[in-house]
């Protein structure tokens, strides 16, 4: 089954880019200048940001449904990075080198199944999850932290 993942849109965080350190806190944001890589992966290009280079840390609602499923947790974005844009059937690098959780939900919002999965392996998960009739899309999340990657769904 052939699928498409989905980077957060970089519109939603361009009124934060450029904001002081003091601006950006009173909105509950965070400034970081990255220091290793991996480990800031930027959710708008999907790609691990570059030392020296600056993210912010904020914390987004990924799953908006008014269900029992709501969530938001952390995520990083570069300011300014490139807006991801990937093929069917792609899987960003990134993914590849962490254990990442997927979750399925229905159309409405509801959490159906879940799997864990090493990114080097997730095509085969994604297909399990997106094969059932129910499902309408999956929340890729980095598996150690909890944080929310990306969107998948059937391309």
């Amino acid at each position: 089954m052939s699928f498409v993942v989905t980077a957060l849109p970089a519109e939603a965080f361009r009124p934060l880019f450029g904001l002081s350190d003091e601006a950006l806190a009173e909105r509950g944001v965070i400034r970081r200048t990255v220091d290793a890589r991996p480990g800031f992966p930027c959710r708008v290009s999907l790609e691990d940001a570059e030392p020296g280079e600056t993210v912010l840390l904020l914390n987004y609602e990924h799953q908006s449904a008014d269900t029992p499923f709501r969530a938001s947790h952390t995520i990083y974005v570069r300011e300014d990075g490139p807006q991801a844009a990937l093929a069917p059937d792609e899987v960003p690098q990134l993914f590849r080198h962490r254990v990442m959780s997927l979750r399925a939900f229905s159309e409405a919002g509801m959490m159906l199944a879940a799997e864990v999965a090493p990114g080097a392996e997730l095509e085969p998960a994604v297909e399990r999850l997106l094969g059932k009739p129910d499902v309408a899309y999956l929340h890729a999340h980095y598996a150690g932290m909890g944080c929310y990657a990306a969107r998948i769904d059937r391309a």
